[in-house]
């Protein structure tokens, strides 16, 4: 199953699976993540903020190693979402 969310001018979602050939895996690692790509520093604060209230962050919103502004988290519904904002793209 498929979804798209229309959130600010492009929207990105990824997933993952582990075929059963590859043996017993932690199933909470093997959810799919939703990804955001903000158009701001500030929009991405608001947004990681806001969605990860009562939630576990698993990665603080921060500069990244590899230049974007990035964090990760779990909401408090067990959802798994990652809030990106690239200063390099002009999408």
């Amino acid at each position: 199953m498929h979804i798209a969310l229309p959130i600010g001018k492009s929207s990105v979602l990824m997933g993952s699976d582990t075929p059963e050939f590859m043996g017993k895996h932690n199933e909470n690692e093997n959810r799919s993540k939703i990804s955001i790509s903000a158009e701001s520093k500030e929009e991405a604060d608001r947004l990681f903020s806001g969605l990860s209230a009562g939630g576990k962050v698993e990665m603080p919103i921060a500069d990244s190693p590899w230049g974007s502004y990035f964090g990760m988290f779990r909401d408090k519904y067990g959802i798994e979402w990652m809030v990106d904002f690239d200063p390099q793209y002009k999408g």
